[in-house]
């Protein structure tokens, strides 16, 4: 399963996220993992929850994204919930792929019953038709 929190580039959408985020944790009952670009919104996530920094990973495209997620996902076996901060830089992708990325992680998602939050620095047109519904968040 996906959830999208879309809006343009500074609308808000990391904030959203992170209230997001803590506030699932309260209700988990497994473990969430928050990938970033960097370590600047450490204090504002529960202590719960850990966080990735993708830039100290070297990702050229999204196949290679994807197969780092699916090594989170292979190291634990409680883990509910992945949220993606700007994911269309964090797993180098644009807009002309982003429906086979977001194809790929709702597969995975459904697969090992793992929910994936994604925040997208797009407006509600650029998202795939199909993918409107997941779309919990709009700015």
């Amino acid at each position: 399963m996906i959830e999208l929190i879309v809006g343009g580039q500074g609308k808000g959408k990391t904030g959203k996220m992170l209230e997001k985020v803590n506030s699932e944790i309260k209700e988990a009952s497994g473990n969430i993992v928050y990938l970033d670009k960097n370590t600047k919104h450490m204090y504002e996530l529960n202590n719960k929850i850990r966080l990735v920094d993708v830039s100290e990973y070297d990702f050229s495209n999204c196949d290679e994204f994807y197969g780092f997620i699916c090594g989170i996902i292979s190291q634990d076996h409680d883990l509910e919930q992945v949220y993606f901060d700007n994911f269309k830089r964090i797993a180098c992708i644009d807009d002309s792929d982003l429906e086979s990325a977001l194809d790929k992680f709702a597969a995975l998602g459904e697969a090992r019953k793992i929910k994936f939050c994604i925040s997208i620095a797009a407006e509600e047109a650029v998202i795939p038709a199909k993918y409107k519904e997941n779309i919990v968040v709009s700015l």
